[in-house]
């Protein structure tokens, strides 16, 4: 399964950089090498336990597909920003695509200089690698962006060995890239637009995003280390999270998010909301679907109890979310999204506050939420945090968060680009929910050396190319250009990626799929 995965990661590498082959491509190249030998030395570590930090278990170490995804998503912004004659974005897709690199190669380093004994050939490889996309950033990157880069890179340190402690069992190191690194990234960039902050430039939304995806991480990390010292179960503490959380918000978060946006943000975020009649409509539906998902959890909590205290959801229960999940997010993607990127900010910020409650017992909910949330864990949550469903969010939002809205002057881009907000949709809220359904019910042809069925994979692909059509009627801004052939392949080599990755799919195959489909 690791070969054929590494295979196809190494056949998405190729098929983008044979579009646009420049000097990165050689770097590319050159990680996803050097990646796949010290994928297997993390293997090993993790085997035998010496991976210095306790790791997700029950998986591989996912070095080569998480390495990928950050050089390859600002190769493309790149390209696409290039075309579109923003010089500034095009210059941002270049310090994407290096500090990604840079990160994955941290990451190979640290593997090899764990190993004993030192692997020679692996040592090799990743100072060949290594060499090259330092030669490449030399000569690309000026010096404010090499410090930029840099910064991300000791962000990026820092959280990993305070998380990584904090946090066992969590992530697979694979995971751990993508998500340690993508916050580090967003830290850089909160940090450096506070510092350089000019009335009237860029986007509140964006603006946004930085603030809430640094408030919700600054905020457990104050709290984790408050909790060491006191008992987070008790009505005290309980009363001091409630009080410090508030005054945190009020008192740091909100004057930041003013001091960028340069208007009051409880103000800006009503008027944002209910700025039209579809917007109201929109937030209306959403609240009648966020009560339907409420219900399931009660109604499988309430079924649990009648019939056996060992009782849990089944494959299929779980996918009811996903289903539930498509429907809230295509009326938003087709109507107005703009809302739909505010609304899932509000979203990753509340499921992230609901599970520092549960976390760390927070009364009167916490112990309740332990219990109903009981009941969906897979072998996925081994770790004290559970995130599937946070992954599941990140999953349908990012490629709503990441589109760059500035290359495309008229919302939507060209050909198969067009298709890139709903990477989510396709790849997790149809793709991996028919494939879920139709293999553990009718499958029976399993693909070698892992529990995915050929079933599943084929009716998945089916399943995204009607998707594909249905959007083609339903959203008008959509027009793929006849580029078919590439949907077509996209989607078959991330259904195909599902069936044998083991790292967490909700998060890497929207993130593949949008890759694919920017190209």
């Amino acid at each position: 399964p690791v070969l054929v995965e590494s295979l196809l990661v190494f056949i998405i590498v190729l098929s983008v950089h044979a579009v646009a082959w420049d000097r990165f491509s050689w770097c590319a190249v050159a990680l996803a090498v050097q990646a796949f030998y010290v994928q297997f030395k993390w293997d090993r570590l993790l085997q035998l336990g010496g991976a210095v930090f306790q790791f997700r278990g029950a998986a591989n170490s996912g070095l080569l597909p998480a390495s990928m995804v950050i050089p390859l998503l600002g190769v493309v912004m790149k390209e696409r920003c290039r075309a579109a004659g923003i010089v500034y974005f095009e210059r941002f897709g270049v310090v994407v695509a290096s500090t990604g690199m840079l990160l994955a190669l941290f990451l190979s380093i640290l593997a090899v200089g764990i190993t004993k004994p030192v692997p020679t050939n692996t040592c090799i490889l990743t100072g060949i690698a290594g060499s090259i996309i330092i030669y490449t950033m030399k000569h690309s990157l000026t010096v404010s962006e090499v410090i930029e880069v840099l910064e991300v890179l000791l962000i990026f340190v820092y959280l990993s060995m305070i998380l990584l402690y904090l946090l066992p069992r969590c992530f697979t190191p694979g995971e751990a890239l993508l998500v340690l690194g993508g916050v580090s990234f967003v830290l850089n960039q909160l940090i450096k637009r506070s510092l350089n902050v000019i009335e009237g430039r860029g986007d509140p939304i964006d603006f946004f995003l930085l603030v809430a995806v640094v408030g919700v991480v600054l905020l457990g990390l104050f709290f984790t280390v408050l909790f060491i010292f006191l008992d987070s179960g008790t009505w005290i503490s309980s009363m001091f999270f409630h009080m410090m959380t508030a005054v945190l918000g009020l008192g740091v978060i909100m004057p930041w998010l003013y001091r960028l946006i340069q208007r009051n943000p409880l103000f800006w975020l009503l008027q944002f909301l209910f700025q039209t009649q579809t917007r109201l409509y929109l937030l209306v539906y959403w609240t009648c679907l966020a009560a339907s998902a409420c219900g399931v959890v009660f109604y499988q909590n309430a079924k649990r109890s009648s019939e056996s205290k060992k009782h849990q959801a089944s494959t299929i229960t779980r996918k009811y979310f996903h289903f539930i999940v498509v429907a809230t997010y295509v009326p938003g993607l087709i109507y107005d999204r703009q809302l739909l990127y505010v609304a899932a900010v509000l979203c990753l910020a509340v499921f992230i506050f609901l599970e520092y409650v549960r976390y760390f017992r927070i009364k009167p909910f916490g112990q309740t939420l332990r219990h109903l949330l009981s009941l969906f864990l897979d072998e996925r949550d081994s770790g004290p945090l559970i995130l599937t469903h946070i992954y599941l969010l990140l999953g349908m939002s990012l490629p709503v968060w990441l589109f760059p809205r500035s290359c495309a002057p008229k919302g939507t881009l060209p050909g198969a680009g067009a298709l890139v907000p709903y990477s989510g949709v396709l790849a997790v809220g149809v793709g991996d929910t028919i494939a879920s359904v139709f293999g553990s019910t009718m499958g029976e042809i399993k693909w070698p050396g892992t529990k995915k069925t050929f079933e599943g994979t084929m009716t998945a692909i089916f399943a995204q190319i009607i998707a594909v059509a249905l959007i083609l009627i339903f959203d008008s801004s959509v027009n793929l250009n006849s580029s078919y052939a590439w949907i077509l392949a996209s989607v078959s080599l991330v259904s195909l990626l599902e069936a044998y990755t083991t790292q967490i799919d909700n998060l890497l195959l929207p993130l593949y799929l949008q890759i694919m489909l920017m190209a």
